[in-house]
C-alpha cells in the first residue's frame, strides 16, 4: 500500500483539490491520504473527514501547531503502508508527479526524491531573491548528502529505510533529515516543476531559516562522529 502524508495548517481551500488530484492520478492502485492537521482553525481536518470514504482518507487532528517535520513523523507512524509519499497541501507538489516517484521505489530505488534541480526539474514564478535563497539552501545541503534538491519536501520512500532511525523534529525541512539520515542503497531524483501555492499564504520565514541552519549543523556533527548511515 502507498501511504501519502500531508501536513496541513489552514489549507482548507487547497486540501480538497490535492485529494481530488490524487484520486485521479492514483487510480487502481491501493493508496491511502493521511493528513496530519495541526488544529487548523479554518477547519481543514473537518473538510478532509468530508472527503471519505469515496477518497481513502484519514485524519489526525494535532491540538496545536507543532511543525511541519514533527507532523510528518506524526503521519510516518501512523502510515499503513510499506511505501510512504511526502507531500505538501499547498498543490506546489504536483500530485500528477507521485506515480513517477512510486513507481521508481517499486523499480527498486529505497529513496526517490523530487527534485527541482535535476534535468526536467524547474520552478515556477519565484521572485530572484527566493531563487537564491532556495539554491544556498541546497548547496548547503549538497555538502551533506548525495541530493541535489537536498531541500526537497517532496519524497517517497521504503517504510523500512527510516525503521528505527532517529529523525529530528526541527523545523520543515523533514526531507533533508530523511535524505540524511535513512539507509538507502540506492536514491533516485525525478524531476518536477515546483509552482507556488495557488491557497492561502506561505508559512516561510526567518526561523525556518534559523532551524534549517540548526539541522544542517546537527547532520554534520552527526555525520563528523559516525552516527549516520554510510
Amino acid at each position: 500500500m502507498i501511504s501519502i502524508v500531508v501536513p496541513t495548517y489552514n489549507e482548507a481551500g487547497s486540501l480538497p483539490i490535492l485529494a481530488e488530484r490524487l484520486h485521479t492520478a492514483l487510480c487502481g492502485r491501493e493508496w491511502e491520504l493521511v493528513v496530519v492537521d495541526d488544529g487548523s482553525p479554518d477547519g481543514t481536518a473537518d473538510i478532509a473527514e468530508r472527503l471519505a470514504p469515496r477518497i481513502p482518507l484519514r485524519v489526525v487532528r494535532r491540538a496545536s501547531k507543532s511543525g511541519l517535520a514533527s507532523a510528518v513523523m506524526a503521519g510516518f507512524r501512523e502510515a499503513r503502508g510499506d511505501l510512504l509519499v511526502v507531500m505538501d497541501a499547498d498543490l506546489s507538489h504536483p500530485p500528477e508527479v507521485v506515480p513517477s516517484l512510486v513507481d521508481a521505489i517499486v523499480g527498486g530505488a529505497d529513496l526517490a526524491v523530487g527534485s527541482r534541480y535535476v534535468r526536467g526539474g524547474s520552478t515556477a514564478d519565484w521572485p530572484l531573491r527566493r531563487r537564491v535563497v532556495s539554491r544556498v539552501a541546497c548547496l548547503l545541503g549538497n555538502l551533506l548528502v548525495p541530493v541535489r534538491d537536498a531541500t526537497s519536501g517532496f519524497f517517497a520512500l521504503r517504510a523500512g529505510s527510516i525503521e528505527g532511525t532517529r529523525l529530528n523534529a526541527i523545523g520543515f525541512k523533514i526531507g533533508f533529515e530523511v535524505i540524511a539520515r535513512g539507509r538507502y542503497a540506492k536514491i533516485v531524483e525525478v524531476p518536477y516543476t515546483f509552482r507556488d501555492r495557488e491557497h492561502g499564504a506561505s508559512k516561510f520565514g526567518r526561523r525556518e531559516v534559523v532551524q534549517y541552519l540548526v539541522q544542517l549543523g546537527l547532520v554534520a556533527r552527526d555525520k563528523i562522529l559516525g552516527r549516520l548511515e554510510p
